[in-house]
This record gives structure tokens, C-alpha cells and sequence, in this order.
């Protein structure tokens, strides 16, 4: 039986609580607004309980959950979240992270009908190849746990419409670089608009070679 003090999983929690502190630092939460997870085995995942701070969390604040939501270790509840973090990982064997928070910027461009360019540097042509949206579902309801898992094959970033976003990766560290990334990319956006600066994006095949052929990372294997 999995135990929360497991060597494994006390290290899965080290590395949860220091990107709690680091999305609070760099202000991709506000207090409890949010939840992080990190995949155990090909059954269960590490969870933020409800109600948990993300900045200040400690080894009691995570949750055990199996992937079909049928078994649950600890002292604590569970984020209420547990739908659409559940839809990633029994969908996307790969995935070993998945984040959820409101960033500012992020939000705000999901509570729009903008689109997010991937075109503008490196880290954006490669974090953010696939961005997808979905409509606003309430928070931990069932019916945005199908919204997310009808999604999770087709990117790693998910803007939930007047909601905030869903980020996730196949380590702890990839999912955290990739909420910065649509972090700063979303501030772009709206700064340079204010600001009247006109970006001048990479052409499409300036991407497509990058994706392709460079040698920053291995691209990203897509099945649909």
C-alpha cells in the first residue's frame, strides 16, 4: 500500500511544495487559488488538498488519489479538482505533472477570444505549439473533467474560459517552465498592445524548421 512518507513520493512532495513557492513568487497563484499534482505509478498521483495555499505547503497537505477516483490516501481532502486532473493522467501515460492556477495575464486572455501566438521565441514556439480552449465549466465539477479529457491529446495547455489554466508535461520542471512561458507570453500580448509596439512574429516556416530540426529539445510527439 502507498504511504505518504514513501522515499518516492516524499520526494514528488519536495519538488511540489518548491514549485508551489515558485508559482507564488512569480505570481502565477494568489494564496488557495490553485492546485498541483504529480503522477506516482500508472494508477496514482500526488495531489494539493483543498482549501491548501500553494506558497506555504507543507508534507500534511497532499492527497493519494488512484486515477479513476475510486481510492484515497491521507489525511486531507482532496482538491476539489480531481476530475480534470484524473482526465490528464489516465489519457496521457507520458504526463508526470499537471498544474492548475489563475495567473493574471493568462486569465485574462481566457476570459477573451484571443488567440496565443507561438511564433515570437524560442521557448514560445516550443511550449506553446498547441494551446487549447475550452468553455467555463464550475471548478471540480464532472462535466469540466470531460471538457479537459476530451481535450488532453491535443496540447499541454489548456485556457478554461473564465477560469484560469491547465498546464501539463512530462516533469514537474517542464510543466512550471511552461506556465511561465504562457505567463510571459500572455503579458506580451497585452503590454505591447497598450503600449502600441507592433511584434514582428517568425515566419511559418521559421517555426515549422525549429520544431523540426533544432536542437533545443526533441519536438513533441503529438497523436492527433
Amino acid at each position: 500500500m502507498l504511504r505518504l512518507d514513501d522515499p518516492h513520493i516524499t520526494e514528488l512532495i519536495h519538488q511540489l511544495q518548491s514549485t508551489g513557492r515558485a508559482m507564488l513568487e512569480n505570481e502565477l497563484t494568489l494564496g488557495n487559488a490553485g492546485n498541483l499534482s504529480a503522477r506516482i505509478d500508472e494508477k496514482y498521483y500526488l495531489i494539493s488538498a483543498s482549501g491548501t495555499h500553494l506558497g506555504e505547503l507543507t508534507a500534511d497537505d497532499f492527497v493519494i488519489c488512484s486515477t479513476d477516483n475510486t481510492d484515497m490516501i491521507g489525511k486531507l481532502k482532496p482538491s476539489k479538482e480531481t476530475p480534470m486532473h484524473s482526465a490528464i493522467y489516465k489519457n496521457r501515460p507520458e504526463i508526470k505533472a499537471v498544474l492548475h492556477a489563475s495567473p493574471f495575464y493568462s486569465t485574462m486572455i481566457a476570459c477573451s477570444s484571443l488567440s496565443i501566438p507561438a511564433n515570437w521565441f524560442v521557448e514560445d514556439m516550443y511550449y506553446l505549439e498547441r494551446v487549447s480552449k475550452i468553455d467555463y465549466f464550475h471548478p471540480g465539477s464532472k462535466a469540466l473533467g470531460h471538457a479537459v479529457e476530451a481535450k488532453a491529446y491535443e496540447s499541454n495547455i489548456i485556457l478554461m474560459k473564465n477560469h484560469g489554466v491547465l498546464v501539463y508535461d512530462t516533469s514537474i520542471k517542464e510543466a512550471l517552465m511552461a506556465m511561465l512561458t504562457l505567463e510571459m507570453v500572455c503579458k506580451m500580448m497585452i503590454v505591447s498592445k497598450q503600449a502600441r509596439i507592433e511584434l514582428d512574429p517568425l515566419s511559418n516556416e521559421t517555426v515549422q524548421d525549429f520544431l523540426e530540426n533544432s536542437s533545443y529539445r526533441k519536438r513533441r510527439q503529438w497523436k492527433h
